[in-house]
């Protein structure tokens, strides 16, 4: 059985988050025999957005695709960049006519893999159903390919798992991003897609989802509007590393990183 090796980092977080990739991915790379790199970078530029200058350091270090999410939007110069560049992606599932591309066919040693990014709509935008969609790009994308891999940007874990029934055994994997949260629910489902609620947040954790404490805090507490502060102190990789087989497009395995591991000390 051959196996094409998956490394796919959760949401990078700031320039703390940028630089725990760009220092560490190519021993990522190397130690798992990664075939294909994924990140999830809506978040990449303070927060909000991911700039060309960003994405061209990241696809230098080995990155072959960047993935997407709500935030996508905030920043001009990022809808620029999706214009142009068909590797960075926007969830697949906003309005037809929207800037961007949704998947992107990836070319590697071991065959084709389809990267496709959806959102979610519970607690989120009311954009098109990712079930819908998902069913949509299938259609075209499996005529070159059997390993598809979906990053699901959304805030429902409920929602997250019923694609996931919904999609048992279409696609390869699925994993969650956009809580900032790593999950232990990493597995793979009946009929071989692998699955996890979300991959985590690559950025500093001495924080708020990413973000100052202070500010994050008066936002609670004051119900106000705060100036979002990236955070800076105490920063991980959040990761998964996926096997899959590359005649049948099922995983063989699913394994998550968190590096470096968190202190269990007082």
């Amino acid at each position: 059985m051959a196996l094409l090796n998956l490394l796919f980092v959760g949401d990078i977080v700031g320039k703390p988050g940028l630089e725990m990739v760009l220092n560490w991915l190519p021993s990522l790379i190397s130690k798992y025999k990664a075939d294909l790199v994924i990140v999830n970078g809506e978040n990449t530029n303070e927060g909000k957005g991911i700039l060309p200058k960003e994405g061209e350091e990241l696809f230098a270090k080995g990155v072959h695709v960047i993935t997407g999410g709500n935030h996508t939007w905030d920043k001009r110069q990022t809808q620029d960049y999706i214009k142009v560049e068909p590797r960075v992606l926007r969830p697949q599932n906003y309005p037809r006519g929207t800037h961007g591309n949704g998947y992107y066919i990836a070319e590697t040693p071991k065959g084709k893999v389809a990267v496709v990014n959806l959102q979610g709509r519970t607690f989120m935008a009311t954009i098109d159903c990712p079930f819908r969609t998902s069913d949509h790009i299938l259609s075209k994308v499996k005529a070159e390919t059997n390993m598809v891999f979906i990053d699901f940007h959304a805030e429902a874990t409920a929602e997250k798992l019923a694609l996931a029934h919904y999609l048992d055994g279409k696609v390869s994997a699925i994993v969650g991003t956009h809580t900032h949260v790593q999950t232990a629910d990493e597995r793979i489902f009946p009929e071989g897609t692998a699955y996890i609620s979300d991959v985590g947040m690559t950025g500093p954790y001495h924080s708020v989802i990413g973000m100052k404490v202070t500010p994050a805090l008066n936002r609670f507490i004051y119900q106000t509007p705060q100036k979002y502060e990236i955070a800076s102190d105490d920063v991980h990789l959040a990761a998964v590393v996926i096997k899959i087989d590359t005649a049948t497009g099922k995983a063989a395995e699913i394994e998550r990183i968190i590096f470096p591991e968190f202190s269990k000390a007082n």
